[in-house]
């Protein structure tokens, strides 16, 4: 399973567990941003439609949303949820848009470009698609030493392997927060006008559990997981509820988390 492969049971359980935790907070935040838009909008790497639904909700009538994601898996899932006539669905990877030059006003994107094999490409591919003037806003973690939930279940499912520790939160989803590489891959792809904004947030969890489910179950990390030992799964949960016990309690929950926010101007 590689990192940009959202599949099987994960995107039910990464849709569950992972977006109340993660992704629900700051989909509330990219629709504020985007307060009175009425233009044809781009969703880039949309998973399981978390934003797709906010954006929905908090945008004017007028606005028009394609969202895309390069998995189908996670598509149907989101799909299946209820949205206005205004949101299409479509498959697409978003480093070869299938869309015209200048075709939209907007395109965003939330925790997705840390997934492209090459992000100079994929931002290249937004700016295209951008009309002059149009917006690129997107966010990605900060560190994973700033998202201490994220922290230790990653120690927490090394320490089961030690002579070949799961890397994937660390290596992806964590692993894309140094400002001055996010600005020069901007640049490279054509993009002059950036800003890049540190917004904490506050995630919900109703376990512990719940956290690590939603990590070693609704994420690659499960794929890693099931390389090393197909039968490690539940250790890999178990290692996990109890260091996050530990630092936090049983739950519910209530976990700071730390990500970056860029708009980038066509």
């Amino acid at each position: 399973m590689a990192d940009k492969d959202f599949i099987g049971s994960v995107p039910g359980n990464y849709d569950r567990f992972l977006g109340p935790l993660l992704f629900i907070p700051y989909a509330a935040d990219m629709a504020r941003r985007l307060s009175g838009f009425e233009g044809e909008l781009l969703e880039v790497a949309a998973g399981t439609g978390i934003v797709t639904e906010a954006l929905d909700r908090a945008l004017p009538a007028a606005a028009r949303i394609v969202a895309t994601d390069l998995n189908q898996a996670m598509i149907d899932h989101a799909a299946s949820k209820p949205y206005s006539p205004r949101v299409r669905w479509q498959a697409a990877d978003g480093q070869a848009l299938p869309f015209p030059d200048a075709a939209f006003d907007a395109v965003v994107c939330q925790f997705g470009v840390m997934f492209f094999p090459d992000r100079v490409q994929g931002f290249r591919e937004a700016r295209r698609v951008l009309r002059p003037g149009g917006r690129y806003l997107f966010n990605v973690w900060d560190a994973i030493a700033d998202n201490e939930e994220a922290e230790i279940t990653h120690k927490a499912v090394a320490a089961l392997f030690p002579d070949d520790p799961p890397g994937f939160l660390a290596r992806t989803p964590f692993g894309y927060s140094d400002q001055d590489r996010i600005r020069g891959d901007l640049a490279a792809a054509g993009f002059g006008d950036v800003s890049i904004e540190t917004v904490r947030e506050t995630g919900h969890a109703d376990s512990a559990r719940d956290i690590a489910v939603g990590y070693c179950e609704g994420s690659p990390l499960g794929g890693e997981i099931k390389a090393r030992d197909p039968e490690a799964t539940p250790r890999a949960i178990a290692a996990t509820t109890a260091a996050l016990e530990a630092r936090y309690g049983a739950g519910p929950l209530e976990l700071p988390l730390q990500a970056l926010v860029v708009t980038a101007l066509r």
